[in-house]
Formats: C-alpha cells, sequence, structure tokens
C-alpha cells in the first residue's frame, strides 16, 4: 500500500511513449523501423523495472525538514527554510512541494534541485500573512528520481504542522532598536524641542554653560558659595492607554491589511516604547461590548500580557458604543491618563455624533484621536482625469478628502489632539505623537 501511494511516474516517462509511438508509427513506411521500435519498448521496459529498483531497493533515502518560528509577525515578510538531504548512491532530482496554508490561496509552490550522495541542501522562502491567527502548513512533500526519470517517488514530512500568526512582532523590534538610536530622523520620528520643564525633581548639580537660569537654587548656591541648579527629568510611570475600536469601520483594508491589523501593530510597537521609557501601559479594545481591558502597568513583561490580548482581537460589522466607552473610561481609569484612541471617520457627520463622549473624555484625560486617510482617494485624486466621469469621480473623491481635514480642524477647535495619518505611517505618527505630548509636559 505504501508502494502504492507514494508511486509516480515521472513527465519525462511520456515522452519516451511519444518517441516510441512515433517510432511505430513511421514503420508503416519503413519497414526496418517496427522491429527497432520493438526492441526500444523493450529497453524501456527494463529501463522501468530497473529505475523501481534503484528508488525502493532501500528504505528512507530523502531526509527534509521544514523549520518554522515559534511565531509568524503579522503584515510583515517572515522566512522560512528547508533543508534536505540525500542517501542514494547516484545524482538524485528532487521536486519540493510545501502545502501552505490556506491562508497564503497559494498552490503553485514548487522548487527543483538536484544532490549527490550525502549532499545537504537548504532552500529559503518567504511569506507575509495578512491575518492573525493558527496557520497551518500541510505536508512537506519530496518527489525523488534517479538520472533515468522514468518513475518517482513520494516522500512526506511534518504534516500539519501549526503556527500562530501574532500581530508585527517585527515592527515591534524596529522601533524597539531605533528608539535608542541617534538616528530617529532617517525613519521619520522628530526631535521634539522641549518646551520648559517638567517638574519632576531629579538632583541639585553645579551650574554649567548652557543650563536654563531659570532654575538657579539659590539656597544651595548660598550654601555651597557656588552656582548650584536644579536639575529635572521626564515625568515617569504616567499611565497610557490604547484605545482600539473594533467596529466595522476598521474593517476596511489596505494594502491587504484591514485598519484594525494596523491598529494593533502600531498599539505593539507603541506599548514596547512606552515600557522602554518607564511609563505605564494598559490596553482597551471595544465596539458593542468593551472586549478587552488591561490595566496599565509599568513592567517589561506586561509586554506579553498586551501581546496576548491583541493576538485575540477580531472586528465585526457593528457599530462602535462610544458611550459605553466613555462610562467604562469614567469607572476604570481614575488618574489623569494619555488615551490614543484608534478608530476611523468617514463622514463629519458620523464624527459629530460622538463628539459629545469625546469631549467628556478629553475633560479628565489628554485624548488623541487617532484616524485614517483613504489612500485609494489620495491616488484618484492625483491622477489625471481624461473624460467626464473620471473628472465626476475625482470631485467625489477631492470631497472625502476635505471632510477628513475638516473633522481634523472640528476636534483641535475643543483642543483634543489628532492623527490624521496613511495606514502605513499609523506607528511613527503614534510615537511622534507620544514624544511631543511628553516634552511639552502636557499630560
Amino acid at each position: 500500500m505504501n508502494f502504492i501511494r507514494s508511486f509516480y511516474i515521472h513527465n519525462i516517462f511520456f515522452r519516451y511513449l511519444a518517441v516510441l509511438s512515433g517510432c511505430f508509427v513511421l514503420s508503416y513506411w519503413v519497414k526496418p523501423l517496427y522491429p527497432i521500435a520493438w526492441l526500444l519498448t523493450l529497453l524501456l521496459i527494463g529501463l522501468f523495472l530497473f529505475d523501481i529498483f534503484l528508488l525502493y531497493a532501500s528504505g528512507q533515502n530523502i531526509k527534509a525538514e521544514r523549520k518554522l518560528p515559534k511565531k509568524l509577525s503579522n503584515s510583515d515578510i517572515n522566512p522560512i527554510k528547508i533543508t534536505f538531504e540525500t542517501r542514494y548512491v547516484f545524482r538524485t532530482y528532487v521536486s519540493i512541494i510545501d502545502e501552505l496554508p490556506l491562508q497564503f490561496q497559494k498552490r503553485d509552490f514548487e522548487f527543483k534541485t538536484s544532490l549527490i550522495k550525502g549532499e545537504k541542501k537548504q532552500f529559503d522562502y518567504e511569506v507575509r500573512p495578512v491575518d492573525r491567527g493558527e496557520y497551518i502548513f500541510g505536508n512537506l512533500i519530496v518527489f525523488a528520481s534517479s538520472p533515468l526519470r522514468i518513475i518517482k517517488r513520494k516522500y512526506s514530512f511534518q504534516k500539519d504542522q501549526m503556527v500562530p500568526v501574532y500581530p508585527s512582532i517585527i515592527q515591534m523590534q524596529q522601533f524597539d532598536f531605533l528608539a535608542i538610536s541617534k538616528r530617529l530622523t532617517t525613519i521619520g520620528l522628530k526631535k521634539i524641542r522641549r518646551i520648559g520643564h517638567t517638574q519632576e525633581f531629579e538632583q541639585i548639580k553645579e551650574y554649567v554653560q548652557g543650563d536654563d537660569i531659570r532654575t538657579l537654587n539659590w539656597k544651595a548656591t548660598a550654601k555651597q558659595h557656588q552656582l548650584m541648579v536644579n536639575q529635572y527629568q521626564d515625568e515617569k510611570s504616567q499611565p497610557i492607554y490604547s484605545i482600539i475600536d473594533t467596529g466595522r469601520v476598521m474593517k476596511m483594508p489596505f494594502n491587504e491589511l484591514k485598519l484594525l491589523d494596523y491598529s494593533i501593530n502600531s498599539c505593539l510597537a507603541f506599548s514596547n516604547v512606552t515600557l522602554k521609557r518607564n511609563d505605564k501601559t494598559g490596553l482597551i479594545a471595544f465596539s458593542k461590548n468593551i472586549e478587552t481591558y488591561v490595566p496599565a502597568v509599568q513592567k517589561i513583561t506586561h509586554l506579553n500580557t498586551i501581546l496576548e490580548k491583541l493576538y485575540n482581537i477580531g472586528t465585526a460589522f457593528t457599530d462602535s458604543d462610544f458611550g459605553l466607552l466613555y462610562g467604562h473610561i469614567k469607572r476604570k481609569i481614575t488618574h489623569r491618563s494619555l488615551l490614543l484612541l484608534y478608530t476611523n471617520f468617514e463622514h463629519i457627520s458620523a464624527l459629530r455624533r460622538q463628539l459629545p463622549y469625546l469631549l467628556a473624555m478629553a475633560k479628565k484625560h489628554v485624548l488623541v484621536v487617532i484616524f485614517f486617510e483613504n489612500s485609494e482617494l489620495e491616488k484618484l485624486i492625483h491622477t489625471d482625469a481624461e473624460d467626464m466621469q473620471a473628472i465626476y469621480h475625482k470631485t467625489i473623491a477631492e470631497k472625502f478628502s476635505l471632510d477628513k481635514k475638516l473633522m481634523q480642524k472640528e476636534l483641535e477647535k475643543y483642543g483634543i489632539q489628532t492623527i490624521l495619518t496613511k495606514p502605513e505611517e499609523l506607528t511613527i505618527k503614534a510615537i511622534n505623537k507620544y514624544l511631543e505630548i511628553k516634552a511639552r509636559g502636557i499630560l
């Protein structure tokens, strides 16, 4: 039974049959060719049986292994490695097929090469998942054939290997490294000019040229008989909450990735940066209900809790209840906090319906409303219109783009911080806003 399941005819065998068929057809006119055709037929039968002997005379002569990371990073390029080797005494021609998860919808994956006895090779390829969840890799299949290439023997390895796809860990690590780098401007992080200073006292030190003379400590100066100044540091342990709207407005996809997933990836990278800067970080996800609530904590291990919660966040075709969100924040978040609200508004009337709740949140906390530009409409706006229909489409696109800017002005008019961003620039702009708020000391 195993022999039947692993036995396959090589494509080249059918070429041999085509040549034999041609010889028999030509022998109708060239009589001496008829016995030659039969000799070739017997030779092919002999080679067929000999090829079976070569491939099946011994046991498992091919070894292969798929090396997967413990977690795949959503929306990023993830490398996959396949190693294989042969123990056949002859040069072996192999065709490798990896049964990729259904989510990738790729059915033409194949890699071909040849190996000599004892040779090991490695084949690398890349995958880019665009949905979180469990991805199941099927069989790693290797078809081996001898130099005769009449038949193929099938080998199967590592059936149903599962790997979870988490929010963008690669993006988080990228910003974790760059957060301590001096080259922040190369990726768009701005150097924020500090206005005044925060009120968290650090130490008294000797005055050096360039220190702010407004921070002179006259009592210490009189005592030490030299100029002494107070030194302040950024306030720490301030609560920072990422609030993710999981309603239907976050279902919209751009570059194969939903707005919700852009927000989740940004939230993970942002939370990592805030924890590294010694602030507390927390998480809220809501739509019709409060789906996730993680209180703000200042522990680096707290990032694992946030990662697991983000992994399980989903979206549905429901309208989000901002009144419910306000009530939850009023009950659970009693200290002044920075609230980053990831949501989206496509029309100014939708914003005005939720504006009373946003204003109520902004009274006690520093609220930053993050919503998205429609990058597809922006492409349409910058495309030349060639007919009346194109002019009409471009005009409508410009109106929607203007509405987004009006929404931003509306929020800023009431003192609410805003970020209007393209989905792919979300993480950088969120971190910039956080650095700005910390530098201005308004939290």
